[in-house]
């Protein structure tokens, strides 16, 4: 019995020490969300969606895309779920009129010239070539 204890303390120990360590040092635990380059080509293609997502449940005239990407994470569960926070600024393109956002520069008439702050959450599952906006949140 006295054994059994030892080896549990001992566990208890080493996985606390793997925590400590992982939090102080910037190793990330399996499965928990990671930071990733701005310029990473999933990202870009994640931040799309993104945008269309929101241009979908917008009542604007004009389409938005990114202007900033401040932060973009990925974690791995059951497929890949990026946390990305952007800026999403006002095009002059009507929507109406187009959906291929990179043919649209951003809107240069400062009555018409909006930006907003945006948190997404996208989930990607790509052996079943799934893609599903968890969280869509806006603010001017």
């Amino acid at each position: 019995m006295r054994v059994k204890t030892l080896l549990l303390v001992a566990l208890l120990i080493a996985v606390e020490v793997v925590l400590v360590a992982g939090r102080h040092h910037g190793a990330s635990m399996p499965g928990s969300p990671f930071n990733i380059s701005k310029n990473d080509s999933c990202l870009k293609r994640v931040v799309l969606i993104a945008a269309y997502s929101f241009n979908n449940q917008s009542n604007d005239a004009f389409l938005f895309k990114a202007s900033v990407i401040h932060r973009a994470q990925r974690q791995v569960v059951r497929g890949i779920r990026y946390i990305i926070d952007l800026d999403l600024s006002r095009t002059v393109c009507r929507k109406q009129n187009s959906t291929d956002l990179s043919n649209c520069d951003f809107q240069s008439d400062r009555r018409l010239n909006q930006t907003l702050q945006c948190h997404f959450e996208v989930w990607l599952i790509p052996w079943q070539n799934t893609t599903k906006t968890l969280v869509l949140l806006c603010k001017s």
